[in-house]
């Protein structure tokens, strides 16, 4: 059976995800969908706003794409959200396909599933994962000799899969010919369902016990799976009685996961298990780092530094919150800067941090804006210019930090906090009467990351 629609747009998008820097694919690939397929004609649907550039930036890397991996001879057309199949005609090979089409069978082909970007070279190492990171590589250079199985266990987004895929990869490129198997646990039950259903459970287990490394992701999710954990427990039994390496990943300890039977447990600890903690400030400073030299993009270091304090949870949050400000400041025609960081990661709620901006940074910000030196909110200076931009600099602390009136006073230049109060108050008062006064704190609220709403 000819490839169906969804399938050949997903080859285009996984050769596409290849060849494209995860920020533009975030930006221009990621929203385009596929409206359907005639004879060799690829019709891409995207979104109004980005249509036409898509069309001129990015439309010979699609036809590329397409060419790599539908036919040497196929084409892309990227069209808008009203455009409408073509007439169906005689000689131009397959017609028309709608995405979401079925070859009847079930079954689709197979591709590797192994991102190349997840290698051991990318792998930033620090405190929390060198031991993951070690037992990894020895995995990958010796499989089965080392530590079989392995089990890498913590939470989600700290690196698990990327070692995993950095084995598998690894092992395609020098293991000599040996075979790699990788699947999540949705992926292995939905394939052993498959099996059931079309009494084909033979050549199910042909694919993943002739390999020579399986990969498995996300065990914990054999929760609830009775029938897929027994399958699983057999496929585990036969793949160390063959010798054949397996390495595992999952949110939790194999302990931990819920319904496990005991014989899987003792199965999943009988090599060794290795916990990843979350990365520490200068591991996350130096993973955004990594990922800008090899993306290729211009990030100041303050702007990785602000991102690194910020989220602190992931090492897929911190490359996300990363993309986010960086396809935000060439959407928006901005330099990327800490503010807009604040900014950014604020509206998408994934900023960690208590404090949006710090006393000290409402200080620089209001001296710069009102051309006074920073010193002089310090002093008893009480030139008029002085004086009002201290008091702006206190009523925006009170608005945009979690410092108490005394704290605040003692932060600008050891005031007290009837100083602190009074300032908020003539602020507020003046904003609502003064164009001037409103005009200068709304470009203070912007520079600092907090636009007026």
């Amino acid at each position: 059976m000819p490839p169906q629609p969804d399938e050949i747009w997903d080859d285009i998008r996984d050769e596409l995800r290849r060849e494209t820097p995860d920020f533009k694919f975030h930006i221009w690939i990621d929203p385009l969908e596929l409206a359907g397929v005639h004879g060799l004609t690829v019709y891409v649907r995207a979104p109004e706003h980005i249509r036409m550039s898509v069309a001129e930036r990015y439309l010979p890397l699609l036809r590329r794409a397409a060419a790599a991996r539908f036919d040497a001879h196929a084409t892309v057309e990227v069209v808008g959200t009203g455009w409408e199949a073509p007439a169906e005609q005689d000689g131009v090979g397959p017609g028309i396909g709608a995405p979401g089409a079925t070859n009847g069978n079930g079954a689709g082909h197979e591709r590797d599933q192994l991102n190349p970007k997840y290698n051991f070279d990318q792998f930033v190492i620090g405190s929390g994962n060198r031991f993951a990171h070690a037992a990894a590589l020895a995995v990958a250079e010796l499989p089965a000799h080392s530590y079989n199985p392995l089990f890498l266990h913590g939470s989600p987004g700290i690196g698990k899969t990327h070692l995993l895929h950095a084995i598998g990869n690894y092992v395609e490129r020098f293991g000599s010919g040996l075979r790699v198997r990788y699947a999540t646990i949705e992926e292995f039950t939905s394939e052993f369902v498959e099996a059931l259903r079309v009494k084909s459970t033979a050549d199910f287990k042909q694919r993943f016990r002739s390999a020579d490394v399986v990969l498995i992701d996300d065990v914990q999710f054999l929760a609830g799976r009775a029938r897929t954990r027994e399958e699983f427990f057999h496929t585990f039994n036969s793949l160390l009685d063959a010798g054949r390496q397996l390495v595992m990943t999952s949110d939790c300890a194999p302990e931990d996961i819920p319904g496990l039977e005991d014989r899987l447990t003792e199965r999943f600890r009988s090599g060794l298990v290795v916990e990843l903690d979350t990365p520490e400030v200068e591991v996350r400073r130096a993973i955004l780092a990594k990922r800008a030299r090899v993306d290729d993009l211009e990030v100041p270091p303050e702007v990785i530094a602000e991102i690194a304090d910020r989220v602190t949870t992931s090492v897929r949050g911190l490359e996300g919150a990363l993309i986010r400000v960086v396809a935000y400041a060439s959407l928006k025609e901005e330099p990327p800067t800490p503010a807009l960081v604040r900014h950014v990661l604020r509206r998408l709620g994934e900023d960690t941090a208590t404090d949006a901006c710090g006393i000290g940074e409402i200080l620089d910000a209001a001296a710069q804006e009102f051309g006074v030196e920073r010193d002089a909110l310090l002093a008893r200076d009480r030139r008029p210019a002085v004086a009002a931009a201290r008091q702006v600099a206190m009523y925006l602390a009170r608005e945009l930090t979690e410092h108490s009136l005394p704290e605040i006073g003692r932060g600008i230049g050891g005031r007290n906090h009837t100083t602190v109060l009074h300032a908020v108050n003539r602020v507020s008062a003046a904003i609502r009467s003064d164009d001037s006064m409103r005009g200068a704190v709304d470009n203070l609220r912007r520079r600092l990351g907090h636009p007026s709403s």
